[in-house]
């Protein structure tokens, strides 16, 4: 998975305006759970990185917060010792909420966001729906982890990336970005990354 890291370049672009290390980690985490499911099946979620704030007063708990007694150090994205409780709260409804420092500040959150303006390929639910939402409304970018073991990646609104942890699901899948992307495949994982004027300079520099 490591060695497959330098295909995200083009979703790691600087205009983000987002801390590029923790949007790298939930991806990561991301793929983990769509690789590996859990306890022999497939499971979606969703993280909604960064503007944490402006992303908390714009949802609401579902059940009571399994994070809300762990300490800031404990919460934090890269911690092993919390990798596979994330993983576990995966399973259950709602978002995780994640600080632009890398603190996963909430789980289990119902986004409630206006999806006026958002159009959505055919086939993408409420999960998707809720990722473009609220990375339109608020400065955030959200991840999806999809129940057909894709990872989808949403900015301002808009798909920006798909991710598919497995080579043989090529055969399976169509992308539903719009308009020029690329597609980097490497040994575990391919990305198809919507091209950007800073993704397209960034690639230009790296050819």
């Amino acid at each position: 998975m490591v060695e497959d890291m330098d295909l995200l370049n083009d979703i790691l672009i600087q205009d983000r305006s987002i801390n590029l290390q923790t949007l790298s980690d939930v991806i990561t985490l991301a793929v983990e759970i769509a690789r590996e499911g859990r306890e022999g099946r497939r499971i979606g979620t969703l993280f909604v990185i960064s503007d944490e704030q402006t992303v908390l007063a714009s949802s609401k708990p579902l059940i009571l917060d399994p994070l809300w007694y762990h300490s800031d150090d404990e919460k934090r994205i890269k911690n092993p010792n919390m990798r596979e409780t994330f993983k576990e709260l995966a399973q259950l409804d709602g978002a995780f909420v994640v600080a632009d420092d890398g603190r996963v500040l909430s789980a289990c959150r119902y986004i409630n966001a206006s999806a006026e303006g958002i159009s959505l390929p055919l086939g993408l639910g409420s999960r998707h729906m809720a990722a473009a939402s609220i990375s339109k409304s608020t400065n955030c970018i959200a991840v999806v982890v999809s129940e057909s073991s894709m990872v989808r990646v949403f900015d301002n609104g808009e798909l920006i990336s798909e991710i598919i942890p497995e080579i043989w699901l090529l055969k399976t899948y169509s992308l539903h970005i719009k308009g020029i992307y690329s597609t980097r495949t490497g040994s575990q994982l391919t990305v198809a990354s919507k091209k950007t004027d800073d993704a397209k300079s960034h690639s230009a520099q790296s050819d």
